[in-house]
C-alpha cells in the first residue's frame, strides 16, 4: 500500500467549515488596541463570563495567554476556597454518614477513629480461640487415618502416636522381622506430611 492510496484520501478526513463560519472568523478583528490583524484566536474573557471570548491575532493571544489570571481580584480565603470546591467539580456535598432521619439515632462517620476501632477488634480476638478449623485435605485426612487417630488431634499426641507406631514397627523391635516394613514406611510418611502442615 502506497501513500497515495486512495484509502489514505478516505480515512484523513475533516471537518469543514461553512461559508458563513470561513467568512466570519476572517472579518473579526483582533481585539488588542491598535491591532488591525484578523482576531482568529479565542481567549477567554474570565470568571463569572463562560461562554465569553475575546478574539486576537496569534501575536496578541500569546501575551494575553501569559498575563491571564483567573484569580485576579480574589483574596487568599476566596482563592483557597475556590480551589477547595473544586475537588467536588464545584457541586454540593454532605457529610458521610449524616442524615437528616436518622442524626439523633447514630453518630457521624466522620466522629469514628478507624484506629480505635481496629484495636477494639483485635483485643477482642486475641482471647478467644479460633472459632472454626478449616476443612482437612484428603491427603491430611488419610494420614490422620495411617496413624489411626481422630482429626482433631494435634501436637503431643501426633508426635506420641508416631513414636508408639514406629517402635512397634520397626525391625530392630521385631527381631529384624521384615513383614510390617511397608506399613513403618506409611507411618514415617504420614507423621512427615502432617508435620509440613504444621499440625504438630
Amino acid at each position: 500500500m502506497t501513500v497515495t492510496s486512495d484509502i489514505f484520501d478516505r480515512i484523513r478526513i475533516k471537518k469543514k467549515r461553512g461559508r458563513a463560519e470561513e467568512e466570519a472568523v476572517t472579518d473579526r478583528v483582533c481585539e488588542w488596541e491598535g491591532c488591525v490583524e484578523a482576531g482568529t484566536h479565542r481567549a477567554p474573557k474570565g470568571r463569572h463570563r463562560d461562554g465569553d471570548y475575546h478574539y486576537f491575532c496569534l501575536e496578541h493571544v500569546r501575551a494575553y495567554n501569559k498575563s491571564y489570571n483567573y484569580f485576579s481580584g480574589m483574596d487568599d480565603n476566596e482563592t483557597r476556597a475556590y480551589q477547595r470546591d473544586a475537588l467536588t467539580g464545584h457541586r454540593p456535598t454532605w457529610k458521610m454518614g449524616v442524615n437528616a432521619k436518622a442524626a439523633g439515632q447514630q453518630a457521624a462517620w466522620s466522629d469514628i477513629d478507624p484506629r480505635a476501632a481496629a484495636r477494639a477488634r483485635a483485643e477482642a480476638r486475641r482471647g478467644k480461640p479460633a472459632a472454626r478449623r478449616p476443612k482437612l485435605k484428603a491427603l491430611e485426612a488419610r494420614a490422620f487415618d495411617t496413624l489411626g487417630l481422630a482429626h482433631e488431634v494435634r501436637g503431643a499426641e501426633i508426635k506420641a502416636r508416631y513414636k508408639l507406631l514406629v517402635k512397634r514397627h520397626h525391625p530392630d523391635a521385631n527381631g529384624g522381622d521384615r513383614s510390617s516394613e511397608e506399613r513403618l514406611r506409611e507411618i514415617i510418611q504420614a507423621y512427615t506430611l502432617l508435620k509440613k502442615a504444621d499440625f504438630c
